[in-house]
């Protein structure tokens, strides 16, 4: 839930961001702060912005303006190392991006060995653990094509993982894949939750935003338009344009 003491460890903030490609302003001035333990779902309309804004945060994305501090670090100066800090943020991207010719264990296995985090050994032992904290120890030896796309989905949160970041971004987790799987994947999100991980999750489903999150944003046109707790956003928003789009969504 959101972290309400003022002390609270500050694990991302972003402070007025703006991102244009070329003429297209998308973002528009961001600002935020996500503590540690917070879950926070981040919702709007098509085109606002929202996939955007997380992939400013671990830098996927290069801000045209304005600050973004993950763990003490601002990512927006050229002093930072990057690659060190996005160690510490894990990323599920709506396609699941697997390496196809690598078992489940393998992909999950490749970003510790390969950066030299862990000895081989230590990340298979490591990988099948992951496995087994999603649901999927059976499939340690199964090949992407062999497994149905909630499975692929939460190998990608397995092998998101698999560096012990302490925050986790989710871009649209569910949206790639038919209504019988998302149960499985937001599951396994539920149970992150609950065991205190640090979230900002871009999502379509609404319902689960209102369970899972301590903070919802509504984002439109580049700019967060509302933000409060999910009672608050969905049962009685300020804004009319939030109004609209929830009526619209059948929340």
């Amino acid at each position: 839930m959101e972290n309400a003491n003022a002390s609270a460890n500050v694990k991302v903030s972003v402070k007025d961001l703006h991102k244009s490609f070329k003429k297209l302003e998308v973002l528009k001035g961001i600002s935020m702060e996500a503590c540690e333990g917070d879950v926070i779902c981040v919702i709007g309309p098509s085109g606002s912005g929202k996939s955007t804004f997380l992939r400013c945060i671990n830098m996927l994305e290069k801000p045209s303006s304005g600050t973004v501090i993950v763990d003490g670090c601002e990512m927006t100066s050229y002093k930072v190392n990057l690659n060190r800090v996005r160690r510490n943020i894990g990323m599920v991207f709506q396609q699941f991006n697997l390496f196809p010719h690598m078992t489940a264990q393998r992909n999950i296995m490749f970003a510790p060995v390969e950066l030299k985090v862990m000895r081989r050994k230590e990340a298979e032992e490591n990988a099948l653990e992951l496995l087994k904290r999603v649901g999927l120890s059976d499939k340690a030896g199964a090949y992407p094509w062999q497994l149905s796309g909630g499975q692929q989905q939460r190998v990608a949160i397995a092998r998101a993982l698999a560096m012990n970041p302490d925050i986790m971004l989710f871009d649209e987790p569910t949206s790639a894949l038919d209504p019988e799987m998302i149960g499985e994947v937001l599951n396994v999100i539920k149970e992150l939750a609950r065991g205190g991980m640090t979230m900002i999750i871009v999502t379509h489903e609404m319902n689960f935003a209102r369970e899972i999150a301590g903070r919802v944003l509504f984002m439109e046109d580049g700019m967060i338009l509302e933000s409060g707790s999910p009672e608050v956003v969905f049962q009685n928003p300020k804004e009319e344009r939030t109004r609209q789009f929830l009526k619209l969504v059948s929340v």
